[in-house]
């Protein structure tokens, strides 16, 4: 399995636990307070972590539109996505924010002229719909957390595509700070008119929501040097399984048997999707309009 495949596995485990501690959170707050403290501590992993490239050098890009773009892209995703999962059922925010490698595929296609064999258009196919078995998100009216989460597929698909690009060719500090420089002023600012003062568990829960975030933010980086993105989106899926195994470990959410069987259509495609075809995906870039980060 490629390196660039284990490593999107591992971030997105490491964002699975931070969107179930931000479901714990509940609607008590706005998605504006509860992104500003999150994304600020999720600047401790990078801190941590960075030992060959400079602060002062945050500003200095190759493709700076691109980069700020990527930032737009990145806090209107979070604050799409965490709306979703403090106003509707979790599994179906995940349903929903599923769309995402189905987007990312079709742009590699159209606008970054990729490769993408029919085999793996039909295992996207049939990965989402095992999705759709195990979450049953039904027919009823929508809510805005149901558009929330739509709205957050898109950003989503911009975010991994555009990252493909400039990941080679980018400082994480530029990559990783200039998002939470921009959240924390965005952010900042909406939350102000209705702030509540967290408490001790709360502050701690965003820590840790802000920690985990920022490591799958570095391990995504990583992957999308190693990997092209029609491999690394696909691995998205495995969120699902880490929301059944966190849904049942924090919220007493057990799978059914139908659950269990579409958890087995999930993995079985999204194996075989992996390792379906073995030689290199060639991009071709062509216009790049935007550019979006994590």
């Amino acid at each position: 399995m490629p390196l660039g495949v284990i490593l999107a596995f591992l971030a997105y485990a490491s964002f699975s636990m931070g969107d179930a501690l931000i479901k714990g959170i509940g609607p008590g707050m706005t998605v504006f307070e509860i992104a500003f403290f999150t994304t600020t501590f999720s600047i401790v992993p990078l801190a941590l972590t960075n030992r060959q490239e400079r602060w002062r050098d945050i500003f200095r890009m190759k493709h700076p539109w691109l980069v700020h773009a990527r930032c737009f892209s990145g806090i209107g995703g979070t604050a799409c996505i965490m709306y979703a999962f403090t106003h509707i059922p979790f599994a179906e925010a995940y349903a929903i924010a599923f769309l995402t490698p189905i987007i990312v595929t079709i742009i590699g296609v159209l606008v970054l002229k990729e490769s993408v064999i029919p085999a793996r258009w039909l295992l996207l196919m049939l990965c989402f719909g095992g999705v759709l078995v195990v979450v049953r998100p039904g027919f009823r009216a929508l809510e805005p957390g149901h558009f929330a989460a739509l709205a957050s597929a898109f950003f989503g698909a911009a975010t991994t595509s555009i990252l493909r690009h400039v990941a080679p060719r980018e400082r994480r500090v530029s990559l990783i700070g200039l998002l939470v420089f921009y959240s924390m002023i965005f952010n900042g600012v909406m939350m102000l008119p209705g702030f509540v003062v967290p408490n001790l568990t709360q502050m701690a829960m965003f820590v840790l929501i802000g920690i985990f975030g920022g490591i799958g933010g570095l391990l995504l980086i990583a992957a999308a040097k190693s990997a092209p993105a029609s491999l690394v989106a696909p691995v998205q899926y495995s969120q699902l399984i880490w929301a059944i195994i966190y849904g049942a470990a924090f919220y007493t959410e057990i799978p059914d048997v139908v659950a269990v069987i579409g958890l087995f259509i999930v993995l079985g495609t999204g194996l075989m999707n992996v390792m379906i075809e073995k030689a290199p995906i060639r991009w071709k870039p062509r216009v790049f309009f935007y550019r979006s980060g994590l």
